[in-house]
């Protein structure tokens, strides 16, 4: 679950539904070196320019195949360097004339590639008849890989890219593989809806024996159509007939995988998924968790790297739509303690209403520049200053919006004033709620994951504030890198032979 809703914008005239999903970048002030957006502006001409630059690669590659007639006959009972040499100019050649195809529908807004997407359905019943492990399960071993949590407000989506492709995934599978592969890799952001994280890009990363790249995506869960358009088009199905997925949309969109791309979902539990990511990210990644050193000063405090190669115990927030609370004492040992329904969908649903505002980035923007000091009511407001008996200090909110039933007070705030007294009063609450977990539980590292943490340093730095000032320095807020992609990377690491013995209960693998 998440809080994050990129803004969705309509299309131009003529533009395909599908065409309207993209697949993203962040917009964070602090992520904008590693995204970018895509024009779907049309360019005069561009069509007929490729439809001339595509025949004369064709004519290319017929002149480089033709060589090969006259050699291989030579090479029979010898070396076969020249057949491959061959063969990898024409593979790069092809490759060459779909990027340049690429680079045009992304130019003009279309998609001209019905003819790289029919495909034989005899052919791929053999090809599933051949994988098959002999029991009628199929074995999980056609690229691609994903990883899905489908949220109540974002779906993550976690790609792994192989760099060791086998001579039968290229004989097999080469174009839809390719065609896949750079669409979700070549650009950063596909236009308003979807966003890829490249800042969180993980490389020579090894899954069941495979070397590859993960890749983190992030687009609205009410985009969901456009994303299972794209997939039909993109011939995803005729690769993959199973999907490992967790959250809530596990169970929403089942049907609509199903009918519309003919794949299952199998739905894996999700706070076991967000557990097995965890581990995994933190393993592979030495720079996975962090905390904020000088929490007391916020506008002081830095971020600093944290050794989490020992984690055990700690108490897990995970902010998203909602927020659960997770004691962890070990990889298999944990249960669900706590939580609340004010989480991030709560702060930009109220954000929405109160300033206008569209997109949880717009929200977070709008809070970054407002103070919510004329918004809520202080200790000192009703007190004159610091509480003293109760420790309590003068600027503490002793209740939150508690000056908006003042007229003036109302006439006199502004819209960046009301988002940042929203954004701190949830975030208060998750803290208050993390304190008293990990003081009953005895434990004095807390780790907040999630989205809603995504482009918000305010949130992290009130967060690591409170559970220094409140534990009296006893409690440690930690963070993590990759926020709310670790159900997703959970269900991709569970696509195995895991996978197989659960298959005939109609993909569903939840206990």
């Amino acid at each position: 679950m998440s809080s994050s809703s990129p803004k969705t914008t309509g299309t131009g005239t003529g533009t395909k539904p599908y065409r309207e999903f993209r697949i993203m970048a962040s917009s964070s002030p602090s992520a904008s070196s590693s995204t970018s957006s895509i024009s779907s502006s049309v360019v005069p001409g561009g069509a007929a320019l490729t439809s001339v630059r595509l025949q004369r690669r064709r004519r290319k590659k017929k002149r480089v195949l033709q060589p090969a007639a006259k050699v291989e006959p030579e090479l029979a009972g010898g070396s076969s360097r020249v057949t491959k040499k061959v063969t990898r100019n024409v593979a790069r050649e092809e490759e060459e004339e779909e990027d340049e195809r690429d680079t045009t529908n992304d130019e003009d807004g279309s998609d001209d590639e019905d003819e790289d997407f029919e495909f034989d359905e005899t052919d791929q019943c053999r090809r599933l008849a051949a994988a098959s492990n002999g029991n009628g399960a199929e074995e999980p071993i056609s690229m691609p890989w994903f990883g899905m949590d489908i949220g109540g407000t974002l779906t993550k989506l976690v790609y792994f890219e192989p760099k060791d492709i086998t001579p039968g995934e290229l004989d097999q599978e080469a174009r839809i593989l390719r065609n896949i592969r750079r669409y979700l890799t070549k650009h950063s952001a596909y236009g308003d809806t979807g966003h890829r994280d490249t800042h969180l890009q993980m490389d020579d990363v090894e899954i069941r024996g495979r070397r590859g790249s993960l890749h983190f995506i992030r687009f609205p869960t009410a985009e969901m159509d456009k994303f299972l358009a794209l997939a039909k088009r993109k011939g995803m199905a005729q690769l993959v007939t199973t999907v490992c997925a967790t959250g809530g949309g596990a169970f929403k969109f089942e049907d609509n995988f199903r009918h519309e791309v003919n794949m299952k979902l199998a739905k894996f539990d999700e706070l076991d998924a967000l557990i097995k990511g965890i581990l995994f990210t933190e393993t592979h990644n030495s720079c996975e968790c962090y905390y904020w050193e000088n929490a007391s000063d916020i506008s002081l405090s830095t971020k600093k790297k944290f050794d989490f190669s020992q984690p055990y115990p700690f108490i897990l927030v995970n902010v998203g739509s909602g927020v659960s609370v997770l004691a962890v004492r070990g990889p298999d040992n944990y249960k669900r303690i706590s939580g609340t329904s004010l989480g991030g969908g709560t702060f930009l649903g109220l954000c929405c209403l109160l300033t206008g505002c569209e997109t949880f980035e717009e929200a977070i923007q709008l809070a970054t520049r407002g103070d919510h000091k004329r918004v809520d009511k202080l200790v000192k407001d009703i007190y004159g200053g610091d509480y003293e008996r109760f420790g309590l200090p003068g600027d503490l909110v002793a209740s939150s919006f508690g000056q908006m039933n003042l007229l003036e007070r109302r006439a006199s705030v502004s819209r960046e004033d009301l988002a940042n007294a929203t954004l701190v009063t949830i975030t208060n609450n998750i803290g208050s709620i993390a304190r008293m977990c990990a003081s009953n539980e005895k434990i004095d590292r807390v780790v907040f994951v999630g989205n809603f943490l995504r482009v918000n340093p305010i949130s992290m730095k009130l967060l690591a504030y409170a559970m220094d000032y409140w534990s009296k320095g006893t409690l440690k807020a930690l963070f993590l890198e990759h926020e709310g992609y670790f159900g997703a990377v959970g269900c991709l690491l569970q696509f195995n032979g895991e996978l197989n013995t659960h298959l005939h209960n109609e993909g569903e693998l939840l206990p």
